[in-house]
C-alpha cells in the first residue's frame, strides 16, 4: 500500500488505453492525468523547483512566477502550496475557467492577460508581463519553462525510459507540442537509446513552433505564439499540424468509448490517427500517443456545443470521425 506524505509522490506511471476499439487502429495512449495536478506537467514542475532551490536561484522567501496556459500553472500551484512557497501565475483568456479556479484554490495569484502582444500574440504579452513583475519585484523568480532544461530533463529521466520499458518494441512516438518539454525530453532519452523510434510532434495549426504561419487558437496547451527556445527540431522526424475543429471532433470521439480526456489529448490523437492512416494504414507499428491530461478542465470550452459553434463554427460539431482519411493529413518531413 503506497502511503505519501506531499503530493509531487503520487503520479500513475504506466497506464496505456488501447484505443483500437475508438480509432480502428492500434494506438497505445499513455494517460498522464491521474496525479493531483491532473496533467504531465507535474513533472516538469517539480523538477524545475527542485533545480531552482539547488542552484541557491530559488530561496526561501521568494516567489515563483510563471507564464502557463493552465496545466503548467496547476501544476506549480500545487509545488508551491507543498513547499511553503507563493506562486503568481501569468496565463491569458483562453486559460480555462477551471484551471483558474484550481489555481486560486491552491493558493497562486493568477493574472490574465487579455491583449495580445502585435506580433507575439498572447504569448508574448505573458511574458512582457512577467518581465514587468520581475523588474517591480527582486523577490520574485521566473522559471522560464520555456527555455529551462528541467522541463525536458524531466521527461529524459522519466516518461521516455517508462515507454521504453513499457513498449521495447515502440516504432512510432506521438507527442504534443507546447513548450516541447516533453517532447524535447522524449526525443532525447529514445534518440540515445533507441534511436530506430520515430518521434512525431503534433503541434496546432496556427502555432509558429515549427515555422508555420502564426494563426487565431482557442483550445490552451499545444501550440505557442513564440519558438521555445528550448526546441531542437534535429529530434523530431516529423511533425502534424492539427486544426481545432479536428481537436474538437477527436475529443468527442474519445467520450464516444467512454474517455473524457482533454483538449490537448484530442489534438495528439487526431494528429497520430491521421499520420498512422497516411503511413501505414495496414496498422502494422507499435504507436504510441502521450496523453497530458484530462477532460474535466474543458467541459465549457471543447464539451461544450455552444463554446465550440461560438468560436470553431457549428461543422466542428459534425459527425466527421477519427479516424481521418490520409487526404487531410498536413504533415511535414524535418
Amino acid at each position: 500500500m503506497p502511503v505519501i506524505t506531499t503530493p509531487q509522490e503520487f503520479d500513475v506511471e504506466d497506464l496505456y488505453v488501447d484505443l483500437r476499439q475508438v480509432l480502428g487502429r492500434p494506438l497505445y495512449l499513455k494517460c498522464e492525468g491521474f496525479n493531483f495536478a491532473g496533467s504531465v506537467k507535474l513533472r516538469a514542475a517539480g523538477e524545475m523547483v527542485d533545480a531552482a532551490e539547488r542552484s541557491g536561484a530559488l530561496r526561501p522567501g521568494m516567489t515563483i512566477v510563471e507564464s502557463s496556459s493552465g496545466n503548467l500553472g496547476v501544476a506549480l500551484s500545487l509545488v508551491a502550496v507543498s513547499r511553503g512557497l507563493r506562486f503568481v501565475c501569468v496565463t491569458d483568456s483562453r486559460c480555462t475557467a477551471a484551471s483558474r479556479r484550481l489555481m486560486s484554490t491552491l493558493g497562486a495569484e493568477v493574472q490574465v492577460v487579455t491583449e495580445a502582444h502585435p506580433d507575439r500574440g498572447l504569448l508574448g504579452a505573458r511574458l512582457d508581463r512577467v518581465a514587468d513583475l520581475c523588474a517591480a519585484h527582486p523577490d520574485y523568480h521566473w522559471l522560464n519553462q520555456y527555455a529551462n532544461p528541467g522541463n525536458w530533463t524531466a521527461h529524459y529521466r522519466t516518461t521516455g525510459p517508462q515507454i521504453a520499458k513499457a513498449f521495447p518494441d515502440l516504432d512510432v512516438l506521438f507527442v504534443g507540442a507546447g513548450t516541447t518539454g516533453t517532447l524535447m525530453g522524449c526525443a532525447r532519452f529514445f534518440r540515445e537509446n533507441n534511436p530506430g523510434v520515430t518521434i512525431v510532434a503534433v503541434d496546432a495549426a496556427g502555432s509558429v513552433t515549427f515555422g508555420g504561419p502564426p494563426g487565431t487558437r482557442m483550445i490552451p496547451g499545444v501550440g505557442t505564439s513564440v519558438r521555445p527556445a528550448i526546441l531542437d527540431d534535429s529530434y523530431v522526424d516529423d511533425v502534424v499540424l492539427v486544426s481545432e475543429a479536428d481537436t474538437v471532433r477527436a475529443c468527442r470521439s474519445l467520450l464516444r468509448g467512454g474517455f473524457l480526456l482533454g483538449g490537448s489529448t484530442g489534438t495528439v490523437v487526431s494528429g497520430a490517427a491521421r499520420w498512422l492512416d497516411a503511413h501505414r494504414p495496414d496498422g502494422g507499428l507499435t504507436a504510441v500517443a502521450i496523453a497530458p491530461d484530462l477532460g474535466e478542465r474543458y467541459l465549457e470550452t471543447v464539451y461544450h456545443d455552444d463554446w465550440v459553434r461560438e468560436h470553431l463554427g457549428a461543422e466542428a460539431l459534425g459527425p466527421r470521425p477519427v479516424p481521418l482519411g490520409p487526404t487531410t493529413i498536413s504533415t511535414w518531413s524535418l
